[in-house]
């Protein structure tokens, strides 16, 4: 029987911020004894400036992120025969989501050309689990975390993202 008859591959967990992505796909990865791809909105220094200004900090953050999962991306395309599960609590083809709900016309455009300038094959993901919760509890965890760059969100901006989300996952059929 064939790797991949007996495990999932790439398994992707999704959602908005707050809604426990990086605590499944923990788990998932225990489970399955294997590698766990994570977002590293610690490491980008633009955030806390996006979250108390969005219009100033959108590009440099989205641009950050761009860069930080191509990186990701391409590791995980070098492949682990040792480890034929990998697990991420992001979807490179939700990158986009993003950037069109905080950039504006140009700077989105710009995005754009870097994106496909920069594209990486991503690999398919086998199982995408998107999680949804709703805006208060999103709010509630944000704030129980106290991560301090994260304290600017406000319910507002949680709707258009969690509506975000539901219209992505609503059209997304690459799993």
């Amino acid at each position: 029987m064939p790797v991949s008859d007996r495990h999932p591959g790439y398994i992707v967990v999704e959602g908005p911020i707050g809604v426990g992505k990086t605590t499944l796909a923990r788990r998932l990865a225990q489970s399955f004894g294997t590698e766990l791809l994570l977002e590293e909105a610690d490491e980008n220094p633009f955030l806390g400036r996006f979250y108390k200004n969005p219009q100033q900090g959108a590009f440099p953050t989205q641009m950050f992120f761009l860069f930080q999962r191509i990186r990701q991306m391409e590791a995980l395309c070098q492949g682990d025969l040792f480890r034929p599960v990998r697990v991420a609590d992001f979807l490179m083809a939700k990158d986009r989501l993003f950037a069109a709900m905080t950039l504006d016309d140009d700077e989105l455009a710009l995005y754009d050309q870097v994106a496909d300038h920069m594209a990486v094959d991503a690999p398919r993901p086998a199982l995408v689990i998107s999680l949804q919760s709703p805006v208060s509890v999103l709010l509630e965890r944000i704030r129980g975390r106290n991560r301090p760059y994260e304290q600017h969100i406000d319910s507002t901006y949680l709707q258009v993202l969690v509506d975000a989300y539901t219209r992505f996952f609503h059209q997304y059929e690459e799993a």
